[in-house]
């Protein structure tokens, strides 16, 4: 088969959407490498995490053909796009980021698009009407032209039947996989190198994703706050947000407590998942919530959300609290420090339940999606 991919995130973005486009041709190339993969992009951006595209003579990256899609890059993307995969010979374009181009379903190509959440329309105060409005019309749009719409969790099929009136049998639920990366083991010298690197302390709480609202930061801090010598490293970046959290830092003189990392490789990142003490999560609502895999498979017990998605992604033997509770989230982080049994056990059963979302996994649900079409 020649599959096309819509890869402007897996060029553009180091964090969620692009990690998923990424991931998604990453083990497609490698596990079925029959096929041809093409990467659409409007432009070519060098990234580090995209350096096994060198490895893969079944990788073709693509820019726009045309003087006109050069020019108008969005339209290109949105419309253009389609005669440039007409002229390529696709039979599948996966649009990996909520959208497929306009008219392609004119054409004998197949199509199928991934939805990771609705949350512009369960949290709609954290965003502006018109990108609602925005969102709600393309990811409608994509979900009924497509050929098969791929849910990233149980939790994402029912909001896509309930909120955008989709048939059940046009969804199928394939989880995300995570970065070889964090599955393989690090020595002693990396941490040792990586803690110095970023002047860490030998024990620290783990908290990963971007800096907003929806994941929850502050309460973490109010959390930390009455727990004498808790160290928190944050992974990711915000803005007025992560400015809130800077003002209840300062104002609580936790500036010596709280490190803030950003623009790091997934080797430095890996190493700080496995030399935590545990992944605190506890995020609103997420479509499913990579950062809590990453943290099973580095061995690293999680302490996250109740209801929603979290319990497909963490699995029974991580810890649950409302994420609204400072007060629920310490007691977890005490019982976790101090019951030793229960944490060896929380690393165990963690890291099983992570072998449900192995590469080879993800990519067999991903081609029988696509051989079926």
């Amino acid at each position: 088969m020649r599959i096309g991919f819509d890869a402007k995130r897996a060029f553009y973005n180091n964090t969620g959407l692009g990690n998923y486009a990424r991931d998604t041709i990453r083990i497609l190339s490698k596990y079925y490498s029959d096929n041809d993969y093409f990467l659409y992009t409007p432009k070519l951006i060098q990234n580090s995490r995209l350096s096994f595209l060198h490895e893969r003579d079944n990788c073709h990256t693509r820019v726009p053909f045309s003087f006109v899609g050069n020019l108008f890059k969005k339209y290109w993307r949105s419309k253009n796009i389609v005669k440039d995969l007409l002229q390529d010979e696709i039979d599948i374009y996966h649009g990996v980021s909520h959208e497929i181009p306009l008219g392609i379903e004119k054409t004998k190509i197949k199509s199928v698009v991934s939805i990771h959440d609705l949350i512009f329309i369960r949290y709609p105060h954290l965003f502006s009407t018109i990108d609602r409005k925005i969102y709600h019309n393309k990811f409608l749009s994509a979900c009924k032209r497509a050929d098969k719409i791929i849910a990233i969790s149980q939790q994402t099929k029912s909001d896509i039947i309930e909120f955008l009136n989709i048939p059940e049998s046009k969804i199928e639920v394939i989880y995300q996989g995570c970065n070889k990366i964090f599955q393989s083991p690090v020595s002693p010298q990396s941490s040792k190198e990586v803690r110095n690197k970023y002047k860490l302390p030998k024990n620290y709480l783990l908290n990963v994703g971007t800096i907003e609202e929806r994941k929850n930061l502050l309460t973490i801090l109010k959390s930390i706050q009455k727990l004498n010598n808790q160290h928190l490293v944050v992974i990711g970046d915000g803005k007025t947000y992560k400015n809130k959290c800077l003002n209840y830092i300062r104002q609580n003189n936790l500036q010596e407590r709280v490190h803030f990392i950003h623009n790091i490789s997934l080797k430095e990142m890996s190493i700080i998942y496995q030399n935590a003490d545990m992944m605190l999560y506890p995020s609103l609502f997420e479509g499913f919530g990579i950062p809590i895999l990453e943290a099973l498979f580095s061995k690293t017990p999680v302490i996250t959300t109740n209801g929603g998605c979290f319990s497909e992604s963490a699995g029974k033997h991580s810890i649950y609290i409302n994420p609204l509770s400072e007060e629920e989230l310490r007691q977890a982080i005490i019982k976790l420090q101090s019951d030793k049994n229960l944490r060896k056990k929380m690393i165990e059963k963690g890291y099983q339940y992570a072998q449900k979302f192995t590469d080879d996994k993800v990519a067999k649900h991903l081609l029988k999606i696509y051989e079926n079409l």
